[in-house]
């Protein structure tokens, strides 16, 4: 057998094959200086929706206080589309070192459900850092609708032949859902309309394209007091302290209707625990310091721990299960600038029982 320094020819190659491992898996992860460093360069904050949205709307005020506690910028890269997977997608593919952050909502958490083919898992791709807020929805229609109660509108969508339509950020996102589950619970013909991200949603209810949305406070707020919204109900079990004249779903006459909006920031998988730690210190000193600007828009600040996070969306996942089979990589017909389901919610079969989504 040939040897090479005492060693065989097998032996010999399988340790440079080693080496080589092992030097590119250096590599890719950032040095201790770096670790010790950071941030040292702009930060990228991955926003899987459209500008003007909720989600955007959030992450751009936490990614300003961001800007100044680090000294380095921290940049919103919108990037929609699939209801959230696009920007996902990028995320998860990210170098796992930090300047690459994810903003989610728990629209995304229902989407290894809704698609067959994701390239990434929500819970093994990333690092919790934190979740930001929680916030309801609030059921909005255009204010010229004949419609100004829930049972009003509700009735309105089984008096019509074609039923009413509802806009969302995206298929099989929350608000998507929330849609559905008022169509299941009330057996009403609700068609269902989705977009690239909520403010697309939100223009549309506003010029009369659509009928009605579920959008969150934040969005609607400056057009419910300008009249130009109506707001029907908020979906959570208790009312918005930002909107306390609106009633919740239960007291509208929807009984077993709880939907629980939520955002939160993510690091790429295999991010250093000590990056991932000052990022959620700083995050949460971030939020104490917009916790009144939220507040008055009905978000409520969390700023709960990584562990905590990481633990909500598991639960989540295992809510979207015992929910039912989803109706999966549903199409549309283009029109209108936005694709349209062809079978109403509740009718089509969306997975969805009276239970909570929170």
């Amino acid at each position: 057998m040939i040897s090479c320094c005492g060693k065989s020819a097998v032996g010999f190659v399988a340790g440079v094959v080693l080496c080589v491992d092992l030097a590119w898996a250096a590599a890719a992860q950032p040095t201790r200086d770096a670790v010790r460093e950071y941030p040292s360069r702009p930060i990228r904050l991955i926003v899987p929706f459209t500008p003007g949205g909720g989600t955007d709307i959030t992450a751009r005020l936490v990614a300003e206080k961001l800007t100044e506690r680090l000294g380095q910028q921290v940049i919103v890269d919108n990037r929609p589309g699939a209801a959230g997977n696009i920007g996902a997608e990028l995320a998860a593919r990210a170098t796992p070192d930090g300047y690459t952050l994810l903003a989610i909502t728990a629209s995304i958490t229902v989407n290894p459900a809704i698609h067959r083919k994701l390239s990434y898992d929500l819970a093994k791709d990333f690092a919790p850092v934190t979740q930001t807020t929680s916030l309801p929805y609030t059921l909005v229609v255009n204010a010229g609708l004949p419609a100004r109660s829930v049972k009003e509108l509700i009735a309105l969508a089984k008096s019509r032949p074609n039923g009413l339509t509802y806009g969302s950020s995206g298929i099989g996102g929350l608000s998507h859902l929330s849609g559905g589950l008022l169509a299941a619970l009330t057996h009403s013909n609700l068609l269902h309309v989705p977009y690239k991200g909520g403010a697309a949603a939100l223009a549309d209810v506003l010029s009369g394209q659509i009928d009605m949305l579920f959008s969150t406070p934040l969005q609607a707020g400056p057009h419910l007091r300008s009249g130009k919204l109506r707001g029907l109900a908020v979906t959570t079990r208790t009312r918005s302290r930002a909107l306390p004249h609106l009633p919740t779903m239960v007291e509208a006459g929807v009984p077993g209707y709880d939907v629980n909006q939520w955002n939160g920031l993510l690091a790429t998988g295999g991010t250093p625990a000590a990056i991932v730690a000052k990022l959620h210190a700083e995050t949460v000193h971030a939020l104490q310091e917009i916790k009144e600007r939220l507040a008055g828009d009905g978000s409520e600040v969390v700023g709960g721990t990584p562990e905590a996070l990481g633990a909500h969306v598991r639960r989540r996942d295992r809510q979207v299960e015992e929910a039912g089979p989803a109706d999966r990589d549903q199409g549309g017909v283009a029109g209108c600038s936005r694709a349209r389901d062809t079978r109403p919610p509740g009718r089509g079969g969306y997975g969805l029982r009276s239970r909570a989504l929170a």
